[in-house]
């Protein structure tokens, strides 16, 4: 079973602005009445979230199923992760080589995640790292760096939304517009 999530990251979103870039993208979400303002019980892993609003379908492909639970929403430095499993690789910013992580029969290639896993941390910690891309042997920020499968994004905004159907490019692309126009990725995963 599980519970599965759906995370637009904002990637252009500084640590000054994350708080003041998640009130205007709830603003535009509660107006389109995606979400509900008020807050409740109904995220994983929060004390509380906004639940699902009289018009969720506007954000979904299909309204084969009413969403679950609710909307998350996470300022702040974060590692943003898909949950289960792990990336097969990472493509590098300047000359988009892969740096794989395991064989085509998903066995580890030793020493591969060391760099990148030491890079992820010093992230967490300090909000600046880099790793050398094994082919073209620049350094290139680890920020700037793509996941199989849009594994991790490192940021300082993301919209969690709880056991949702798949959303729809045009809400995506209306809550990127919500946030000025930013970049974003989704990612989607369970725990």
């Amino acid at each position: 079973m599980g519970n599965y999530f759906q995370t637009v990251v904002d990637l252009d979103a500084t640590p000054a602005d994350a708080r003041t870039l998640a009130d205007s993208g709830l603003d535009w979400l509660v107006r389109e009445g995606i979400v509900r303002a008020e807050l409740t019980d109904c995220v994983l892993g929060a004390p509380s979230g906004h639940p699902p609003g009289p018009s969720w379908a506007k954000a979904v492909d299909q309204e084969d199923w009413e969403p679950s639970g609710g909307l998350a929403i996470e300022t702040g430095r974060t590692v943003f992760h898909c949950g289960q499993g792990d990336p097969r690789f990472a493509v590098c910013p300047h000359c988009a080589g892969r740096a794989d992580f395991c064989t085509d029969r998903l066995e580890e290639i030793e020493g591969a995640w060391e760099p990148f896993g030491e890079a992820i941390n010093a992230w967490s910690d300090t909000g600046s790292a880099a790793v050398i891309c094994p082919h073209c042997r620049r350094t290139g920020d680890l920020t700037a760096w793509t996941w199989s499968d849009d594994y991790f994004a490192l940021g300082y905004l993301g919209f969690e939304f709880w056991d949702w159907p798949d959303f729809s490019p045009g809400f995506l692309e209306g809550l990127s517009r919500a946030l000025g126009g930013h970049r974003t990725v989704l990612m989607a995963g369970k725990l």
